[in-house]
């Protein structure tokens, strides 16, 4: 993450995919934005094209890894690299069965050493920035002075950047969406980091739902992290770049958001990609607005066509909202 990063939306699986990141871009064009994780044997064994590929548009954009082996985490990131990627970050926060079974995600808490070898072996190959986004602790990891060994230990192998999950993750008894809201919030550890080691860059996560609260964290942190009210909320995006970034950019409504996305489907349809596999993240799209419901039984339905959403937009400001 680079220093004028201010506003970011998080990596979610099954969630985040290329179609959905150039939706939000549509919005705001400071946002920074992350890829869904990607594990390092993927991308070296797997379709890479499938795996990497973007819009050019999409950019400023961070590509997050999983894995633990340094060799493969470096072989991944030069990758990324080579593919136009902004920057590379090291998943260390998602407690998944999976993931864990994998040896990565927020198991790696409890061997920060590991993390420090990857960092060294991943930096010694690229030129672009690493970060790395975790939680404040794992399982028994209980006090403040594991999460700053963590920091430090990550740190003084060169990396500058931290995007921290005010929470802890539970890799046993708690499942991955339980991770997400039944650990307490604790920002005021992510704020002592950023006391404790101000010349790092730190990015704070978990439970904010606002700009409003958006703002209030970065007088404490570098910048603020949204996952899950994005996606269910998307226009709120609209507002990012006036709000955070002081933009003078006049915010785009939403007609004009689905104007693009409509060209934007009509070009990929030329690629095979089905329409539903993009209208699927728009749902949202009319959140709390007249008619959201019938706006998302329409893309809801058994079939989806572009000629439903150019009716939708005939239907007029004043029924769906501006």
């Amino acid at each position: 993450m680079n220093s004028q990063v201010k506003f970011s939306v998080a990596p979610m699986m099954d969630w985040t995919d290329r179609h959905c990141r150039y939706f939000y871009r549509l919005m705001s064009k400071n946002a920074q934005l992350w890829t869904e994780m990607v594990t390092a044997k993927a991308i070296i064994h797997g379709d890479k094209n499938r795996l990497l590929d973007y819009d050019a548009q999409e950019h400023p954009l961070v590509l997050q890894l999983g894995g633990s082996d340094p060799k493969e985490m470096a072989v991944a990131a030069k990758v990324g690299q080579d593919w136009g990627y902004d920057e590379i970050n090291i998943n260390v926060g998602c407690p998944s069965d999976r993931v864990q079974s994998g040896s990565f995600g927020a198991c790696l808490m409890q061997t920060p050493e590991t993390v420090a070898h990857c960092i060294e072996s991943m930096g010694a190959v690229i030129d672009i920035p690493l970060s790395v986004k975790s939680r404040i602790g794992v399982d028994n990891m209980e006090s403040y002075d594991e999460l700053s060994h963590f920091i430090e230990t990550v740190h003084k192998a060169g990396c500058d950047n931290f995007v921290i999950h005010a929470r802890k993750a539970w890799l046993q008894g708690l499942s991955p969406k339980e991770n997400r809201t039944v650990p307490p919030l604790n920002y005021d550890w992510v704020y002592r980091v950023k006391q404790d080691f101000p010349t790092l860059t730190i990015g704070i996560n978990g439970g904010i739902t606002t700009l409003d609260e958006a703002s209030e964290h970065l007088d404490h942190v570098d910048s603020v992290m949204l996952g899950r009210a994005a996606y269910h909320q998307p226009y709120l995006l609209a507002g990012v770049d006036q709000q955070i970034y002081q933009s003078e950019r006049s915010v785009v409504s939403r007609e004009q958001v689905l104007l693009e996305f409509i060209e934007y489907i009509k070009q990929q349809q030329t690629n095979a990609v089905p329409v539903r596999s993009m209208t699927r993240h728009i749902l949202g799209l009319y959140h709390a607005q007249p008619n959201a419901k019938k706006f998302k039984r329409l893309l809801s339905g058994k079939t989806v066509e572009i000629a439903h959403l150019y009716q939708w937009l005939e239907q007029g400001e004043a029924l769906v909202g501006s």
